[in-house]
């Protein structure tokens, strides 16, 4: 199978209903556990090793029309909180058993204890990541978070999850991100042959299959990859940064390339590449998987790391892959998004890095005016 093909097929199960995929396995796999996983990023190794699927709950996208959930919430918060609950409220978790969230933020924090009431029926767990990331101490208690987190899920599952059965899943899930890895790097080596519409689909059915499947997909589409070879086009080369939770619509990324960008990183779907190298199996697997989140995982805007300085990262990224520019995609109404904006706007100005601030909602229909302003920056730098 051609890499459009395989594209046209997995875009056409993310427009439809996500969830309906998860649903159809369920219902081919009698007896099996779901649970749902609230981005940024959820140990999914710890899932897995109890032999449930964990699954990307990464909002209703622009398809879904809010009727419950504004009464909720005030209007002043994210799309994805509302649309999280909104599909809750609708039944399309009904084939979850559980659901995760994290302290990533506020609306996120309140949006367990809102599960929590409504769904009675939902194994809700938290994690609470650690905010001091230089104590000594850190590694043992976020050990001991992730711990609570295997007990909860070998009750779901009814069975006993051996370090064997982790480091299996650790293994396995570090196949899946090599690969991703791989795709990326694709991308950025030659951004004519792999857009990032196509990069975020291969990735993004990743959040809804199982890891073994999802491994055979990277495979077939690295595979057919090596059959294209088109020409550049005269576009500017830009990072993109800020959509570490909520997703936009794919029609937005579509434009943003179609305006004149080549992108070449981004922080989509962040929790599912959260790795910057495989995450060692020798040794106890709760700790290397503590070890990992404070040593190896990327950067993001919810991870409070005071060991450099916030924009770093960006400055870094820009120069690493050869990025002329950034564009700033973050969700209306994200506060970490917003914080973080002071910050890199600061630093890309010092550096003299060209960059564009956008806003989007993943419920946005309409595109003309973002690829607009996109055109417009892109020209400005063609042909200053």
């Amino acid at each position: 199978m051609n890499i459009d093909d395989l594209v046209s097929r997995h875009r056409g199960m993310l427009e439809d209903s996500p969830l309906n995929q998860v649903a159809e396995w369920k219902a081919k796999h009698p007896g099996s556990k779901i649970v749902g996983c609230y981005p940024v990023y959820t140990p999914v190794e710890l899932i897995h090793a109890a032999g449930i699927l964990p699954v990307g709950i990464l909002g209703g996208g622009n398809r879904l029309e809010i009727a419950h959930a504004d009464s909720r919430f005030q209007s002043f918060v994210c799309s994805i909180v509302k649309s999280t609950l909104e599909l809750g409220l609708t039944g399309s978790l009904d084939s979850l058993d559980g659901i995760v969230f994290h302290s990533i933020c506020d609306p996120a924090r309140n949006l367990a204890s809102v599960f929590k009431r409504n769904f009675p029926r939902l194994q809700v767990d938290y994690i609470h990541f650690p905010q001091n990331m230089t104590s000594p101490h850190t590694e043992n208690y976020l050990a001991a978070e992730y711990q609570k987190l295997r007990s909860s899920y070998e009750q779901l599952a009814g069975r006993h999850v051996t370090d064997d059965d982790l480091r299996n899943s650790i293994c396995l899930y570090n196949e899946q991100r090599k690969l991703i890895r791989d795709l990326y790097r694709t991308r950025r080596e030659t951004p004519q042959n792999l857009s990032t519409l196509e990069t975020y689909v291969l990735t993004r059915i990743g959040t809804l299959i199982p890891p073994e499947e999802h491994i055979q997909v990277l495979r077939e589409s690295t595979a057919a990859l090596r059959h294209r070879d088109e020409k550049p086009k005269d576009r500017i080369k830009v990072v993109l940064e800020g959509s570490f939770c909520e997703q936009p619509p794919l029609e937005l990324i579509e434009s943003l390339e179609a305006a004149g960008c080549y992108i070449l990183d981004d922080d989509f779907l962040l929790g599912w590449r959260w790795f910057e190298q495989d995450i060692p199996l020798d040794g106890e697997p709760i700790h290397n998987l503590a070890r990992a989140y404070l040593h190896q995982s990327v950067y993001s805007g919810v991870k409070h790391d005071t060991r450099q300085p916030k924009a770093k990262h960006l400055i870094d990224k820009v120069r690493e892959t050869g990025a002329s520019a950034v564009v700033i995609l973050a969700a209306k109404f994200c506060e970490p998004a917003l914080f973080d904006y002071a910050l890199y706007r600061r630093a890309l100005e010092k550096e003299g890095i060209p960059h564009l601030y956008l806003e989007f909602e993943e419920k946005m229909w309409l595109f003309d005016k973002a690829r607009t302003e996109v055109e417009t920056f892109v020209e400005s730098m063609l042909f200053d």
